[in-house]
């Protein structure tokens, strides 16, 4: 959605506010199963003394899949943004500064930036996910495997050594 911004850019003060429904296909991650709904944002840019801010928030329902055991579950994250905005592309290349497009801002690009960097590294079902079991795979928050303890083999030789004394 591009945000024409010409009537606050030498007006301090002045604000534009926009409401808008961004790409889904653009703000996928690894950890995503599905969106549940619409993603949705909203917010407005204002000129504070001569510098725009862009000040939003995005909100998504969503499911992702646990990092620990790769099980499914249902997240609501609701996003704030808050990006500054530089009318001249060849003044300060500032990474956290986003450039206008002639007198305009393509404001999706800026929100699904945002959103992205601001989610969670590791999305995990609870606090406690014990995760899956390296050998057989099950999950460990339904219970314990059948695996057993495996033997480190460097100590396999003590443990002969355990099952002699205890024949005694």
């Amino acid at each position: 959605m591009i945000l024409d911004l010409h009537e606050i850019i030498e007006v301090p003060g002045g604000r534009v506010p926009f409401r808008c429904e961004l790409d889904r296909e653009r703000l996928e991650f690894p950890a995503l199963a599905a969106f549940s709904g619409p993603v949705t944002a909203s917010g407005e840019v204002r000129n504070t003394a001569g510098i725009l801010e862009l000040d939003a928030v995005v909100e998504a329902d969503m499911t992702v899949r646990c990092d620990r055991c790769a099980a499914e579950f249902p997240v609501k994250r609701s996003v704030p943004v808050s990006a500054t905005l530089k009318a001249d592309p060849e003044e300060d290349d500032y990474e956290e500064l986003f450039p206008l497009e002639g007198d305009g801002i393509d404001v999706s690009d800026v929100l699904e930036t945002c959103f992205i960097l601001n989610l969670d590294q590791k999305f995990l079902c609870s606090e406690d996910c014990k995760g899956l079991c390296e050998r057989c795979g099950k999950n460990l928050n339904d219970g314990p495997c059948d695996c057993g303890k495996q033997i480190d083999p460097r100590m396999a030789v003590l443990s002969q050594l355990l099952d002699d004394i205890q024949e005694v």
